[in-house]
């Protein structure tokens, strides 16, 4: 039975690999990974591997998107929000466009967006 450990939790549960995807991704080995899983130190830098390439950290291209994260289909702003595909489509769509026959809104909107993005 697996000892639920820090090491595993993170992992696991938090980045949800597996030991053979973890030793595949670090260039270690299984017995390595299993070590971790029963509390051995992970390296910061197989930690920071783990975190980027499931999304659980990301390397912000600007300042503006420091705190941003991806979690499973979300995007999740510093905020807690999330945002899938589907929900940044249609809110540039109603920014975008004349939804409610009200082009000075619409207008409003952007302006407000932009804002908040500086």
């Amino acid at each position: 039975m697996q000892k639920t450990t820090k090491n595993y939790i993170f992992r696991w549960f938090q980045c949800g690999l597996t030991v053979e995807e973890t030793a595949k991704l670090c260039f270690k080995s299984v017995s390595t990974v299993k070590k971790w899983d029963a509390g051995r130190p992970i390296p910061p830098e197989c930690r920071l591997l783990m975190q980027l390439a499931t999304g659980r950290r990301t390397n912000p291209i600007t300042p503006d998107w420091e705190g941003w994260q991806f979690s499973g289909p979300y995007l999740i702003s510093p905020e807690g929000l999330r945002f899938t595909p589907q929900r940044l489509k249609a809110l540039q769509y109603a920014v975008n466009t004349d939804t409610q026959g009200n082009p000075e809104r619409a207008r409003l909107i952007r302006e407000r967006l932009n804002r908040v993005g500086r």
